[in-house]
């Protein structure tokens, strides 16, 4: 195109103005809530999809046609090419034994970091992509461990009291100092906190005398950030090769991420009715885990490339979680762990 789009401000203030706002209502609307419900997980992750086609109207109507065709082709791939993300998720929660409201709380405060680093990304632009092949292996070792400790686990409880033995605490005790257990919706707890819970608690191992300390939510947040950040050094350049328009491309790339949280838990809610779709989730893993390393081989060592495309990953993902559906209305009582037991 010969002209650009550039940052006009009336769109700049829309944007963030509908996003600010809508992210804050969801958080408000759930503050005091135990669980989400499947059905208001669906009309959130209905309610994302529409504004982002709202969206695309205003642009058409007070920019142009073309402008707002390649903010939807942004949008559409960005949402196809992060539902590996949407699985890992699911991996990383099940890690930690953190479940209903929490899981909402952690995504949406995750928004945050998620916006700044998709703006740094965007920004510095292909540049910073190299940094990515390297970790990429490392994180689909990570994918395919988690996949198999979540498949072993299926049918275990999923709440965890003491995070004293957790591999994030093991990992990141000498670091910061860490309070191992769950404290409400808190990131943080004090002093005066933990040294009355220790004198409740003899149990509880403290390593170190601090003014603050993290808790199991916050190191959960931090993984589920990482995550997001190693998705996006393959989606993100995606959306750039559809357009170098850096507001199109920051607006595609934010409505995306925010309708696939939303999706998550609709994915999160219909693991409670349906007692096998954990078993399709852990097999996407080791699917993802598979993706990952072959897309860090051909980037770094310039094999002859098999490449797996969107389109054929978005067939595996929705045959593979279509298969968990009807697996458990066909089988509902079925349990693997409880046979293997007998």
């Amino acid at each position: 195109m010969e002209q650009h789009l550039g940052f006009p401000w009336e769109t700049i203030v829309l944007f963030s103005t509908v996003v600010v706002f809508f992210v804050w209502l969801d958080l408000w609307m759930y503050r005091d809530k135990k669980d989400i419900s499947i059905f208001g997980a669906i009309v959130w992750s209905l309610f994302w999809i529409f504004l982002s086609i709202g969206f695309y109207f205003y642009l058409r109507v007070h920019h142009n046609t073309e402008y707002a065709s390649l903010f939807l082709s942004g949008y559409f791939l960005e949402e196809s090419l992060s539902v590996d993300n949407l699985m890992v998720f699911v991996a990383i929660f099940a890690s930690f034994g953190i479940t209903g409201i929490l899981q909402h709380r952690i995504l949406y405060f995750g928004i945050l970091g998620a916006v700044i680093f998709r703006l740094i990304f965007i920004v510095f632009g292909t540049q910073l992509f190299s940094l990515g092949t390297w970790v990429e292996f490392l994180f689909a070792a990570i994918v395919a461990w988690t996949g198999w400790t979540m498949l072993t686990s299926l049918g275990v409880s999923k709440e965890i009291e003491d995070y004293s033995h957790h591999w994030s605490v093991i990992l990141t005790q000498k670091l910061i100092p860490i309070f191992p257990r769950l404290y409400g919706y808190h990131f943080f707890v004090s002093r005066s906190y933990v040294k009355d819970m220790a004198q409740i608690d003899p149990n509880l191992k403290i390593t170190r005398d601090a003014g603050l300390y993290a808790t199991p939510m916050l190191l959960c947040l931090v993984v589920i950030e990482v995550s997001d950040i190693i998705f996006a050094f393959d989606s993100v350049p995606a959306v750039i090769a559809v357009t170098r328009e850096p507001l199109l491309v920051y607006s595609a790339v934010i409505f995306a991420i925010l309708g696939l949280r939303s999706l998550y838990f609709v994915l999160a809610a219909a693991q409670k009715y349906l007692v096998h779709l954990g078993k399709s989730v852990a097999a996407l893993l080791f699917f993802i885990s598979f993706k990952l390393g072959l897309q860090a081989s051909n980037h770094l060592f310039s094999w002859p490339t098999m490449q797996i495309s969107t389109d054929f990953s978005l067939i595996i993902i929705l045959i593979t979680l279509t298969m968990g559906v009807i697996t458990s209305l066909l089988f509902p009582t079925w349990n693997f762990h409880k046979e293997n037991k007998k």
